[in-house]
């Protein structure tokens, strides 16, 4: 027997039904746990070490690195030597194409590629001296999301929700839309040795339209109560096969993500459902046809998401990957998402949600001041900038800076460890004190180092 949708089951204790619970969304999943105890659970909602500023995180991931020098952090001095040699052998400088001007009662200095985005400059903190260990996309992704780049270890997302719980039993407490399958691929997104019902569900996917995008074999054919009893009994069955073995991850998988797969029947369809929300929202995140429609969406199921109690929700675009015709590319994806992640801040914050919704804005990395093949530039992860919005962050603040032409961050530097200490401080949790016990030693997102930027924190 086998498993036709998520909520028709039968039993195969086998391999591939574990890895067959990955179209659902849900991957295998390593947590011994009861059918129907919720408040036991490993979802069920934990205390937070401290009070906590921010509820929930949406992670705007900008795959490719995006040009810190063209989008958020103003060179005048670059622009001014514009053609003059670099720090580097043979290379060129090569001033923004774009013109900066100041907003909002702060003043934050920002490029003409953001116009929405730059409304909310008094609820924004650039974070403008950001670096990261090495400048290869694979590497640099990965120590984005799980603060190491040689190891598999487990994501921010799977730490915030190991750390939380969820608010809703009923739908995952982590989800990522089309998230990228290069640059790292569901490393970005998995728990590593965390139990992985702590793992990202994906909606969508790479390079493909997130409209109609579904969670798929969602849908039951049996009415509630058969199909809960046939449930009872599968997972009777996987629970004496685990008594039988004693350890067993693959069963222990099947028995958590089978509940997980029962319960979100009931709301993620209507969570994913954006037809009836009002032609004015669909209109404030630029949905509708157009460059804008697709970030749109996920935006908008972003904040669907949340509203109905994820933990964690990423969106990925991209590419930023602008070694060439940056003149063209980089406004091109600039326009993409411009409307979209401003229409998300505005419908936050008229919904009463931002304060206690942190949302950042990244790529892996920046790149160089220097040109490449004339209208490009490479990598480079000795400077860049992100920034962040509600859920306890000071706006209207620009924290650090590069030197005058962008090459390298010179004051307050930020590692990925301290802006991860940072975001789970944010959470009410103390990166010092969220630990996990494995192979014999207690691991933690920051590893062995990390400063909160308290600077920063409203």
């Amino acid at each position: 027997m086998n498993t036709n949708t998520c909520g028709h089951i039968t039993p195969l204790l086998t391999r591939r039904d574990v890895l067959s619970t990955l179209s659902c969304g849900f991957g295998w999943l390593a947590f011994s746990g009861l059918a129907g105890a919720a408040e036991t659970g490993p979802l069920a909602p934990k205390a937070s070490h401290f009070p906590a500023k921010a509820k929930r995180v949406i992670f705007l991931c900008m795959r490719g690195g995006p040009s810190h020098v063209d989008t958020f952090d103003y060179k005048p001095k670059l622009t001014a030597d514009t053609g003059k040699s670099g720090k580097r052998p043979g290379t060129t400088l090569l001033g923004s194409k774009w013109k900066f001007a100041q907003h909002g009662k702060s003043g934050l200095w920002m490029s003409e590629l953001f116009p929405g985005v730059a409304q909310h400059a008094d609820d924004m903190c650039l974070v403008r001296s950001m670096q990261t260990n090495v400048p290869a996309h694979p590497q640099a992704m990965v120590n984005l999301h799980t603060g190491n780049s040689q190891f598999v270890r487990p994501s921010l997302g799977a730490w915030s929700l190991y750390g939380l719980g969820t608010a809703n039993e009923n739908l995952p407490g982590f989800i990522t839309i089309t998230p990228s399958q290069g640059f790292g691929g569901a490393q970005n997104y998995g728990s590593a040795f965390l139990p992985a019902i702590y793992q990202a569900t994906k909606v969508g996917s790479e390079n493909r339209s997130v409209n109609g995008a579904q969670v798929r074999n969602i849908e039951s054919t049996l009415n509630p109560t058969a199909q809960r009893a046939e449930l009872e009994l599968i997972q009777t069955l996987n629970r004496e096969a685990l008594r039988r073995d004693r350890y067993n991850p693959e069963i222990e998988g099947v028995i958590e993500s089978y509940e997980l797969a029962f319960k979100m029947q009931s709301q993620m369809p209507a969570a994913m459902d954006i037809t009836k929300e009002t032609e004015a929202t669909k209109k404030l995140y630029g949905i509708g046809g157009g460059a804008t429609d697709d970030m749109g969406r996920k935006c908008l199921l972003a904040r669907k998401f949340i509203e109905s109690g994820v933990r964690f929700v990423e969106v990925t675009h991209g590419n930023w990957d602008h070694h060439f015709n940056l003149s063209t590319t980089l406004g091109r994806n600039a326009n993409e998402v411009d409307t979209p992640i401003a229409g998300l801040l505005t419908d936050l914050k008229q919904r009463g949600l931002l304060k206690d919704t942190l949302v950042v804005w990244s790529g892996e990395f920046g790149r160089t001041p220097h040109a490449q093949g004339g209208d490009g530039r490479d990598h480079n992860n000795k400077g860049f900038t992100l920034w962040m919005a509600g859920g306890g962050i000071k706006g209207g603040v620009s924290y650090g800076s590069t030197d005058d032409y962008g090459y390298e961050a010179v004051e307050n530097k930020v590692q990925i460890h301290d802006l991860h200490a940072t975001i789970l401080a944010t959470l009410g949790l103390d990166h010092e004190k969220l630990t996990y016990r494995y192979a014999g030693r207690d691991f933690r997102l920051t590893d062995v180092s990390g400063t909160v930027l308290k600077e920063i924190m409203a």
